[in-house]
């Protein structure tokens, strides 16, 4: 048996989060078995629990019974979490490239959830083994944050070679989830980057690469502009519901664009770390990730 976290229906914040003994799961031949040293959570996690994907996920399970009802629904309990590092301590008959005692850092299915537990089944082809002697809360945060941020910066035209466009990009919420990743990664590719945050992180954010940096409550960082006077080639931005359109518009170029991101490895970034808690104390963790205030990754321990 191992303990888990669950919700069993839609809502309910993190006061739904229960503390559960279930079974340990067993992996098929082409899973291996993850014992969970730390675990992400991400904005998705909790506005999945709040309906957004109602009612795709969680998914319905439809399976045929021996009962009178031929289907069960099987759509609760759900165990959140997709984000998971630790060890591979069982493997199926088809895994190749993976073996008992790798470190490693997993994205886990969002139908079937799972990583707030003790352990964990897997795909070998979204599991890599992360370097020797790294720390599973230094890559937990990569699957899902660090792809979304290099995707959308891909998705411009951006190249790490020292072939891409210069252009001009604000970043807003620059110290979150994805924004931290974005801002190291816009560096690397050689773009100027303007980013937003609250005043306590603007050093944070400076430090990642940013070459401008406003505070988002003043009234030069609402209205956005850069303070270098040149207008964005494109606007990344990680701020859920905004109306901002007016102002971005006033600062685009021409053909310039916005990039919405609601967040849904890449070992060249720095992981920052808002704050670590501990399997008891996932509830917290959950009120932190709800907030929408977490400066970096939020990673429960077990």
């Amino acid at each position: 048996m191992m303990q888990a976290v669950q919700y069993f229906s839609y809502g309910g914040g993190s006061a739904a989060l229960k503390h559960l003994e279930v079974p340990v799961p067993r992996p098929k031949e082409d899973e291996l078995l993850i014992k969970v040293e730390a675990a992400s959570l991400n904005p998705i996690d909790w506005r999945i629990q709040e309906g957004i994907l109602r009612p795709i996920l969680p998914p319905k399970l439809l399976s045929v019974s021996s009962l009178p009802i031929p289907f069960v629904d099987c759509k609760f309990p759900f165990t959140p979490g997709v984000e998971v590092a630790g060890e591979v301590i069982e493997i199926g008959a088809n895994i190749k490239t993976l073996k008992k005692g790798d470190k490693v850092v997993s994205l886990l299915n969002y139908h079937n959830g799972g990583g707030l537990a003790q352990y964990v089944v897997a795909q070998e082809s979204l599991t890599a083994v992360r370097p020797i002697g790294s720390y599973a809360t230094d890559y937990v945060a990569l699957p899902v944050a660090g792809v979304t941020a290099l995707q959308i910066l891909k998705s411009i035209g951006a190249k790490f070679d020292g072939t891409g466009p210069k252009c001009n990009i604000l970043i807003t919420a620059a110290s979150g989830g994805v924004g931290h990743y974005l801002v190291q990664l816009a560096h690397l590719a050689g773009l100027h980057v303007t980013a937003t945050c609250g005043a306590r992180n603007i050093d944070l954010v400076k430090s990642l690469g940013a070459n401008e940096v406003l505070d988002y409550k003043t009234p030069e960082g609402q209205q956005l502009a850069s303070p270098s006077g040149k207008p964005y080639d494109c606007v990344i931005n990680c701020v859920a519901n905004t109306e901002w359109s007016s102002t971005l518009e006033a600062n685009l170029t021409s053909d310039g664009k916005v990039i919405e991101v609601t967040p849904t490895p890449v070992t060249m970034a720095r992981t920052v770390l808002d704050s670590t808690y501990t399997l008891d104390k996932a509830q917290e963790a959950w009120d932190r990730c709800m907030s929408g205030h977490a400066t970096g990754k939020i990673v429960v321990e077990m």
